[in-house]
């Protein structure tokens, strides 16, 4: 089983924990992780850009002007992209950006991105993160007990004190333990779970 220190909430080593090795210490496969980045940052595009060509602007029937004599360029219409109020070129159009990615390979790439944060030296496990009321100034100084300034905490969702303390705070970001992708686990510097998150963690991609 891998092991790593479990630390309070001032620093200080209280203990170990055993972690699932199905979980924190499978190789670490980059390909996988590269595919879930690429596709969950594909995933969040809206595609709902649009703009219209010469065929959909409003107006343009008529030739501007006689197509000899004037001394000027031929044109055909006023709608035409080089003039103002013009089509767009090759407009963009409403898509689908969102790539699939086999559940398989999902799987592989959350736990390579958990192996590689703890061997790493990147995986903070805390003994436990309770705050009595929404405190950022307390949040701010657990952070830097724990030397986590750039880090994603892994906690219980429903905590709202601890939610409501860490979301004004930069670089810092608390997620579900259900809800943790490869993308940010790899997005910051530390990963900070407590006892409760890390088996969570093993219980649901185990």
């Amino acid at each position: 089983m891998a092991q790593t220190d479990v630390i309070d909430t001032n620093g200080g080593v209280v203990g170990r924990i055993e972690l699932a090795d199905s979980v924190f210490a499978v190789p670490v496969n980059k390909y996988a992780m590269h595919s879930a980045v690429v596709a969950y940052l594909a995933n969040q595009r809206q595609g709902t850009k649009s703009a219209k060509t010469r065929a959909e602007v409003r107006g343009g029937g008529i030739k501007p002007r006689p197509q000899k004599g004037s001394g000027r360029s031929r044109q055909g219409s006023i709608r035409a992209p080089q003039w103002k109020g013009g089509g767009v070129v090759f407009a963009p159009k409403p898509r689908d950006f969102s790539i699939k990615i086999n559940k398989k390979e999902r799987r592989l790439a959350l736990k390579s991105a958990l192996s590689d944060k703890l061997a790493s030296g990147g995986l903070i496990v805390l003994d436990s993160l309770k705050l009595d009321a929404v405190k950022t100034k307390v949040f701010a100084g657990i952070v830097g007990n724990i030397k986590a300034g750039d880090a994603l905490f892994v906690i219980d969702a429903s905590d709202r004190n601890v939610v409501l303390s860490a979301r004004n705070i930069a670089g810092i970001e608390t997620m579900d333990a259900a809800e943790i992708n490869t993308y940010k686990i790899l997005k910051y510097g530390k990963l900070v779970l407590t006892r409760e998150s890390a088996a969570r963690i093993e219980e649901v991609w185990a």
